[in-house]
């Protein structure tokens, strides 16, 4: 019913930035809270950062002054704004949604993109 679309991966060098995107399209009524995780190989899933319908925002210590979440409502797009890119940032980047599909429903459904390689290499 929801699909999540990333894209904006790709291949930098050290110090470099990148700006991922992932859009959601399907039956929406609000996305609750939109995510980045990232995997890297031989490494588990972790969450980069997030952003809630109220514009809060968290973020993994690792990349924290580094990145930027934000989202557009209107869009159904979230966007991480990756700058100083850092070699251990290289990863399969993931887009994740909390989706309330309509106005009554008293259920949220979690939703993932297929991923976007980062590569951050000299």
């Amino acid at each position: 019913q929801v699909q999540l679309v990333e894209s904006g991966g790709g291949l930098v060098q050290p110090g470099g930035s990148l700006r991922l995107s992932c859009a959601a399209s399907g039956t929406i009524f609000i996305i609750l809270v939109m995510a980045w995780y990232r995997q890297a190989p031989g490494n588990q899933r972790e969450l980069v950062a997030t952003i809630r319908s109220g514009s809060g925002t968290n973020y993994a210590d690792s990349v924290k002054g580094r990145f930027t979440i934000s989202r557009d409502d209107a869009k159904n797009t979230v966007y991480l704004q990756m700058n100083s890119l850092k070699p251990e940032d290289t990863a399969v980047y993931y887009c994740n949604a909390d989706v309330k599909l309509y106005r009554n429903s008293a259920f949220w459904y979690d939703y993932w993109g297929q991923g976007t390689q980062v590569t951050v290499s000299s």
